[in-house]
């Protein structure tokens, strides 16, 4: 009997050719698969990718349900999953390509080359299942890399993540006429140039940060923002501005709380005038035929030095001081007058101190018939609090002692809930306004919209001060009728 009818004697089955050729086939793309499995590093990338991906669906999940609203959850999920997944897959082929390299025990330096053979079921399964992996690591990196865009944009993201740095421009920006626009509308604007910029620009931010490394305050202007007309003219245009504006005043003094002095002016917004076809008023400084130019003496731009004026024609007019020296360290360069020259607090407004107290009186949120309230209130409102809390909890107090010193403890006992009214406007006021520990308080941050903080440097008066000349003595006025009147 031979060997082969022997080993059918038995039931011993014979392996045929094929069959051969079909194990060694199989058996290299488990050795290639389980490579991953079978060396720290490849199994590390698995696991990585694995964790990851899943929490990244959960945290889509939670996010588009709207069942989790916090931002250190946004970030960990947008930001540091999606590069932990990317790892891990990354580890994955360098961990085969290290193990053929003998870096691992058990090399497959001489195991045979892949073959991929689809009328191999083990085959078709094993692409199939490297599609269907692939496919939903793609979708997943898709969603989240979209609404992580989409969330890095977000005011929330600006004002929130950084909160202590941004919690004094968060709040004003809150209460703006824009508090409908988004953040990166305006520092940011449209385009791929810009918005690559300020991520770039936004990592360096993040480091100081974290490191604390930072100014208190924020300084302003800010530098290297958008040009104005790249960003405000998406909305506002110049061009159709024209006619004139009645701006009311109200203030009040310590000596006359009830009486209001009400002060009207026509201000000439300007623009392109529809009789005459010329730009003129205010706007007439943004128009199309003109460019205004300027040199800043120092970083805040409240002292100006040389200004260009180049008209219709190519005609330049160029004014100076018979003083011009520039802060230290301050480079004088040409800058181009924008809508940010005289609104630079379009929408990070903060209040003027007499102001919001003015108001209060005015609307009666601080009861102007208590005498001395308006004095007092000012007196609260510039103590200095060492935090905000403190100030949540001494402000009220604190006005009630004020009025108990002016007019007796009984005054205050007959009078307490009206005084506590007008405490809680103190402290909306205060609150919306000052930060201690940013080093944000009344006045840090004025507009040059008019010529109230004149002496501060702020405002119109930078310019049209009747002392910027050409060479042959022309000079830019101060002439008050140029951009307001009585109201007719």
């Amino acid at each position: 009997m031979t060997d082969l009818e022997q080993n059918n004697t038995n039931g011993t089955e014979i392996p045929m050719a094929g069959d051969s050729q079909e194990s060694e086939e199989t058996g290299a793309w488990k050795r290639l698969l389980g490579c991953t499995w079978k060396t720290p590093l490849g199994f590390f990338g698995v696991v990585l990718t694995t964790v990851s991906i899943t929490l990244i669906i959960l945290g889509l999940i939670g996010h588009l349900s709207g069942l989790i609203a916090n931002h250190y959850f946004a970030i960990f999920t947008f930001l540091f999953l999606p590069a932990l997944m990317l790892f891990g897959l990354c580890l994955i082929p360098i961990s085969c390509y290290f193990r053929r390299k003998k870096w691992f025990k058990d090399s497959l330096i001489n195991a045979e080359h892949l073959k991929i053979d689809l009328a191999d079921k083990h085959h078709r399964k094993g692409i199939v299942l490297f599609l269907v992996l692939s496919v939903i690591n793609i979708t997943v990196l898709i969603l989240v890399v979209y609404e992580g865009y989409h969330f890095t944009d977000s005011s929330y993201f600006c004002g929130v993540v950084c909160h202590e740095v941004m919690d004094p421009e968060y709040t004003a920006y809150q209460r703006s006429a824009h508090a409908k626009v988004a953040c990166v509308a305006c520092h940011i604007g449209p385009g791929a140039n810009w918005y690559v910029q300020a991520k770039l620009s936004g990592l360096r931010q993040v480091k100081a940060v974290i490191e604390g490394d930072f100014s208190r305050p924020i300084p302003a202007p800010v530098e290297h923002l958008r040009p104005a007309r790249d960003t405000c003219e998406e909305c506002h245009w110049p061009e159709k501005f024209h006619g004139k504006k009645i701006k009311e005043f109200v203030s009040f003094s310590n000596d006359n709380q009830t009486d209001a002095d009400v002060q009207e002016i026509a201000l000439h917004i300007g623009g392109r005038n529809p009789v005459s076809n010329e730009f003129e008023g205010i706007h007439w400084h943004v128009s199309s035929d003109i460019k205004v130019e300027y040199q800043a003496l120092n970083e805040t731009r409240t002292k100006i030095g040389k200004v260009k004026v180049t008209k219709p024609g190519g005609v330049t007019e160029e004014y100076g001081l018979s003083d011009e020296t520039p802060d230290e360290g301050v480079e004088l360069k040409w800058r181009t007058m924008d809508c940010i020259d005289c609104h630079n607090r379009p929408t990070h407004v903060y209040d003027e101190l007499e102001r919001i107290v003015d108001f209060g009186l005015h609307s009666r949120k601080l009861n102007p018939d208590i005498i001395g309230i308006r004095e007092d209130s000012l007196a609260v409102l510039q103590r200095e609090y060492a935090s905000r809390d403190n100030a949540i909890e001494e402000i009220v107090e604190d006005l009630l002692e004020l009025v108990a010193k002016r007019h007796g403890n009984d005054f205050v006992a007959e009078h307490e809930k009206e005084i506590k009214t007008s405490g809680s406007f103190l402290l909306e006021a205060y609150l919306n306004n000052v930060w201690p520990e940013m080093r944000v308080t009344w006045g840090t941050y004025q507009q040059h919209l008019g010529h109230q903080n004149a002496a501060e440097g702020y405002g119109c008066f930078r310019c049209h001060d009747d002392e910027h000349a050409t060479t042959y003595g022309k000079i830019i006025t101060q002439d008050c009728d140029m951009c307001h009147d009585e109201p007719e």
